[in-house]
């Protein structure tokens, strides 16, 4: 009993009472499971991501704009400063559409007759249901958007997201709209979004459409790689932390956590890993797939600093569960950050990893490093990686 009380807190959480605040329930009641999962999330990304105005990226995956969480939880945490820059799937931003445009998705049911639902023009994400019209609408809207002689050219999907925002929020002031997008909210604070896939999404379609009718649109895939590892290094090179707020898995996952390899293993510029790492999942690791790897297997490709792995946080929930939760906790816990409106200095941090490139970097093969040596840590904390097998649960 005397080596327990030395090491973890008694689990004795108090009576829920009326009216209580969600950070207080998940300080006071999240105490086992993956309710102390999301706590220690809460934790995580409030004391340590946020801190120091360290440097947040989050990515998207699974329907989570359907479902309203674009507006109810995304961006609130973008307007407050704690999200700095996005990774998400083209369907979630494409959804996201629809709101910013003031179309109608409805509450519905997972039991509904599809067939008689596609003889009616009715669309069902699990229990989101919406008319066809919405999706007929959006393809009209994003193809007579990318007419525009802006949208000539060749452009990295963080570009296209930002022009595309511009005209969401033009539209959501002619409607009468507040944040009600993502891809608006982005525009107004600065905040770059890439899509890991642009064909694979409804606006990608409509891109590849219109270049049939020789529209000069392209996405320069190579400069999204480029681009999201200098967010990353400037974060690092600058002092700053780097996290990641991961949603679901999938691509994004890996386009957002591939920054550090990118750096490292393919630039040959010295860096340790990301700093913090939180995850809400519900894939498991055991089947190999990235979208359930864990933190401590990221640390052996080097996407995760060792010494940061003790922190690190795996809550397996529904981000449709978790996300709100932490957005509450969050903007309830921490003081609205000034946004780094990392679009605006986006030529410049490319610049700045364009540099250490040359410098660093050889076309052979770049030097075995698994000790890092030479590249000091941020902060000095035992490793243990054991403690942490399933990279989700206790603290330090």
């Amino acid at each position: 009993m005397g080596s327990l009380n030395k090491k973890f807190p008694r689990l004795l959480p108090k009576p829920i009472k009326k009216n209580c605040r969600v950070s207080d329930l998940i300080d006071g009641a999240f105490k086992a499971y993956n309710g102390a999962r999301i706590a220690e999330a809460c934790r995580l990304f409030t004391e340590k991501m946020l801190a120091n105005n360290g440097t947040v990226g989050m990515s998207l995956t699974g329907a989570l704009t359907p479902a309203g969480l674009g507006a109810a939880a995304i961006v609130p945490l973008m307007k407050a400063g704690f999200v700095d820059w996005i990774v998400s799937t083209g369907a979630n931003l494409y959804h996201d559409l629809h709101y910013g445009l003031g179309m109608q998705l409805f509450a519905g049911s997972p039991f509904l007759d599809d067939v008689q639902l596609r003889r009616e023009g009715i669309i069902r994400i699990y229990d989101v249901l919406f008319d066809y019209d919405v999706l007929l609408d959006t393809d009209a809207f994003v193809r007579k958007v990318i007419q525009g002689p802006e949208f000539q050219k060749t452009m990295a999907t963080d570009e296209f997201h930002h022009l595309l925002g511009k005209y969401v929020f033009e539209r959501e002031r002619k409607l009468g709209l507040k944040e009600t997008s993502v891809l608006s909210a982005a525009y107004r604070h600065g905040v770059p979004i890439f899509t890991s896939s642009p064909g694979d999404s409804s606006i990608g379609m409509n891109v590849a459409a219109m270049a049939l009718r020789d529209s000069k649109l392209q996405f320069d895939v190579n400069r999204d790689v480029n681009q999201t590892a200098a967010i990353v290094y400037d974060a690092k090179s600058t002092g700053l932390t780097s996290s990641v707020f991961i949603l679901g898995g999938g691509s994004p996952k890996n386009f957002i956590l591939q920054t550090e390899p990118q750096i490292q293993e393919v630039m040959g510029i010295e860096e340790r890993g990301h700093d913090y790492f939180l995850q809400c999942t519900d894939a498991r690791p055991d089947t190999g797939g990235l979208s359930g790897a864990t933190p401590a297997e990221a640390v052996s490709w080097g996407k995760i600093d060792p010494d940061s792995l003790p922190a690190c946080v795996v809550c397996y929930v529904d981000s449709t569960v978790s996300l709100p939760l932490i957005t509450a906790y969050a903007l309830t816990k921490v003081k609205p950050r000034k946004p780094k409106r990392l679009h605006d200095s986006r030529e410049a941090i490319y610049k700045k990893l364009c540099d250490q490139y040359f410098k660093h970097g050889t076309v052979e093969k770049i030097a075995h490093r698994t000790d890092l040596d030479g590249v000091p840590a941020k902060k000095s904390r035992p490793r243990n990686l054991a403690k942490r097998s399933t990279g989700a649960g206790l603290k330090e």
